[in-house]
């Protein structure tokens, strides 16, 4: 058997021409391959059979095959089929074999890995079913990392959130506190409520460019600058702006998750809706500030002329106008102005960003 191991792999490496990149096994090949196969399974060192069937499979055709599944079977699959093989390799007679830790394990004849059960969990309906992987057995031992596709034993929990049934969440290893660490920064929403026309755009600006300067990572979601997007199908009738304060609430979550800082600015008019976005989050990552400024301010301002067609009836539901605004009642920040006179924007931003750096939002 050492002779034959040592003839198979001289020919395939020396002697036999670069497989195609794309080639199924001819009926020659199964034959011989199904006539040698008794040589390989005979009582011998198990390191020895198992070299002795790769040289095989390289020298007939190059099959794609793996060994060592089970007690010691053998399978078949051809290339089409097997997932993971790459034939980029262009040296003779070598086709390269992607294999799990359990595969490698077994083949070099490695202690085993943990146990874990070979099965997998598949959800039909709402109903948990179990089917066995095909050439596993429940009493080998693996990891879940390493062969991918497998749940191991425990069930994951099927939920309903709303219309959308039969949902599972599934977790990943890499979490909130550890992108954090990696942008050295904590994740976090700050979200600017007031009137139109009170500088809620202008201080996020601002506000991002400050803490751009410092390394620090920010994405804005402003409330017109969604609505062109995402939230193009909303009105602004009140249970469409509650829905876009919704949409908006969740997707400022998302990115504080993902370790961003958040900058949230629209009217966002009701408590409601802002405390609810708040709750979307852990204590301490909603940050809301309020502008403080007056509604003759704002009006006198007017800077897309929003206020001009709402007192000409132009625009109805107009914010200040003929749709109240609720202020907050406790937010984390209130800048008003100073004595009828507004600090520019970078001096309203600093007020923010020393906020976050005193409560240590601006290190992981």
């Amino acid at each position: 058997m050492y002779m034959l191991y040592i003839i198979c792999h001289l020919i395939s490496t020396y002697l036999l021409p670069p497989p195609p990149k794309t080639q199924t096994p001819s009926s020659t090949s199964i034959f011989l391959f199904l006539n040698l196969l008794p040589f390989c399974t005979y009582k011998i060192n198990s390191i020895v059979r198992h070299k002795t069937v790769i040289s095989l499979c390289l020298l007939i055709d190059n099959v794609s095959m793996t060994s060592a599944i089970g007690n010691g079977s053998l399978f078949y699959r051809t290339p089409s089929k097997f997932d993971g093989a790459d034939t980029s390799s262009e040296k003779l007679g070598v086709l390269k074999l992607r294999a799990c830790n359990f595969c490698k394990a077994k083949l070099l004849g490695l202690p085993p890995l943990r146990a874990m059960e070979a099965s997998r969990t598949s959800h039909i309906n709402g109903k948990a079913e179990n089917v066995h992987q095909p050439g596993y057995n429940s009493n080998d031992q693996v990891t879940a990392n390493d062969c991918p596709g497998f749940s191991g034993k425990s069930i994951p929990r099927i939920s309903t959130n709303g219309n959308s049934t039969n949902i599972v969440w599934h977790k990943c290893s890499v979490e909130k506190s550890d992108r954090e660490e990696l942008l050295q920064q904590r994740g976090c929403v700050i979200w600017i409520t007031g009137l139109s026309g009170s500088g809620k755009s202008t201080l996020a600006c601002s506000l991002s460019r400050g803490l751009h300067a410092r390394g620090k990572l920010t994405y804005i979601l402003d409330g017109d600058n969604v609505r062109h997007g995402l939230n193009r199908d909303l009105s602004f009738g009140a249970e469409d702006r509650a829905e876009n304060i919704r949409r908006i609430g969740e997707v400022s979550k998302l990115l504080a998750d993902a370790g961003v800082i958040c900058i949230a600015s629209l009217i966002s008019p009701y408590r409601k809706e802002r405390d609810a976005c708040r709750a979307l989050l852990p204590e301490g990552d909603f940050i809301e500030v309020f502008m403080d400024v007056p509604l003759r301010v704002c009006e006198a301002r007017d800077p897309k002329g929003l206020y001009k067609l709402a007192r000409a009836g132009k625009i109805k539901g107009f914010t200040g106008i003929d749709d109240p605004y609720e202020p907050p009642l406790k937010s984390e920040i209130v800048l008003r102005q100073n004595q009828g006179l507004c600090d520019s924007p970078n001096d309203l931003a600093d007020v923010v960003i020393s906020y976050l750096d005193k409560n240590g939002y601006l290190k992981a």
